[in-house]
């Protein structure tokens, strides 16, 4: 770029996003590697059959039969159902179709998923900080401080990045507080895992309750970018005027209906598989002399304290595995944060802390 083609855009661009810092997804952040347990996604491969033709056409705006297996298995109405590209762009089009801009709040409860702050920021509105508490929940005391100061409250249960689940009591309080001022969005992106703990029953009983869902996760879907945002069919109407006017493709569609339909048993074996391995991995993080703390999980991903996550981190990197660094998160310094690949790239990850373990033996002897 030249530098006359650099000032012009520099000029151009709004200076709010001149001067923001993009999300760092693991793609963005960490790239190489031989063994990626950074962006949680699920182990193994899908076994799926799509075909290409008819890709002369638009796809439908809310192709039917995705919406009515996703509802189907979801348990709620298929008007109820906003079919989006991820879980993010629920997120985006959430705030797009209820806040205005320079104008109006959002609220985030940090240790939190990233992008609720970026898409607030990317169209100019302000995000207000309520951090969990010490036992990583929410203090309802400061969100009631905030009850007139946000037009949408996000909760991710169970959260990312801690792997923990938010009390149910305090979230239904959160409902509450806020019945008559905001949407109280709980992002369920990880609900596969604890499934038991879902708030799509209550749909119908908060008009403002809004839930955030995606293929990414247990169904091991994450290159096919597809995601459900499950409210109100009054809020549906109106994100559906915000929406872009083909966010599902055809392939997409074929594929994300023959999950949800003639895989879910497959998906279900997945998380089994991926619990155990949880488990398993948890009880070899307990043996490590180096760890602080072990968080509790309720994903495919767990949460630890190293007493010195940079060095452990990087030395990962140097072996080809790549995990996820958190320590610039709220609260979490020194943490890291493991997906829960497949059995193989999991014993990668043993060998690879097991020869950091030798490397730190070899410093102290020679100190």
């Amino acid at each position: 770029m030249t530098d006359k083609s650099f000032n012009l855009i520099n000029n151009l661009v709004r200076e709010d996003v001149l001067n923001m810092v993009p999300y760092q997804s693991a793609r963005r952040e960490q790239s190489g590697g031989s063994f990626w347990l950074n962006a949680n996604e699920a182990g193994g491969n899908n076994q799926l059959d799509v075909s290409l033709n008819n890709l002369n056409r638009y796809p439908d705006f809310q192709p039917q039969q995705l919406i009515n297996a996703y509802a189907e298995y979801a348990g709620v109405d298929n008007k109820q159902i906003l079919a989006t590209r991820g879980a993010d762009e629920g997120i985006e089009v959430l705030i797009r179709t209820f806040c205005q801009s320079a104008q109006d709040n959002i609220i985030i409860c940090p240790p939190t998923y990233g992008m609720y702050a970026i898409s607030a920021k990317s169209h100019a509105i302000n995000v207000t900080l309520v951090p969990l508490t010490d036992d990583l929940q929410l203090d309802l005391a400061e969100l009631s401080d905030n009850k007139d100061n946000a037009k949408i409250v996000f909760i991710c249960s169970p959260n990312n990045p801690t792997g923990d689940v938010i009390n149910k009591k305090d979230i239904i309080a959160t409902l509450e507080l806020f019945k008559n001022s905001a949407l109280v969005v709980v992002d369920e992106a990880y609900i596969e895992f604890c499934p038991e703990l879902s708030f799509a029953k209550l749909l119908n009983e908060y008009p403002n309750l809004v839930i955030l869902r995606t293929l990414s996760k247990a169904f091991a879907l994450a290159g096919l970018r597809c995601g459900f945002t499950l409210a109100s069919e009054e809020v549906i109407t109106m994100m559906s005027k915000i929406i872009a006017p083909y966010p599902i493709s055809n392939p997409v569609s074929v594929i994300a209906s023959q999950a949800l339909t003639e895989n879910l048993n497959e998906m279900q074996q997945r998380v089994l598989q991926t619990n155990k391995l949880t488990a398993e991995i948890s009880e070899f993080l307990k043996q490590q002399s180096w760890l602080v703390k072990l968080f509790t999980s309720k994903t495919n991903y767990i949460l630890f304290q190293a007493n010195d996550a940079n060095a452990l981190f990087n030395s990962l990197i140097e072996q080809g595995v790549l995990i996820r660094n958190q320590s610039s998160q709220l609260s979490l310094e020194n943490c890291l944060r493991v997906s829960i690949g497949n059995a193989n790239e999991l014993e990668q990850f043993k060998s690879a802390i097991n020869s950091y373990n030798q490397q730190q033996e070899v410093l102290k002897c020679k100190t």
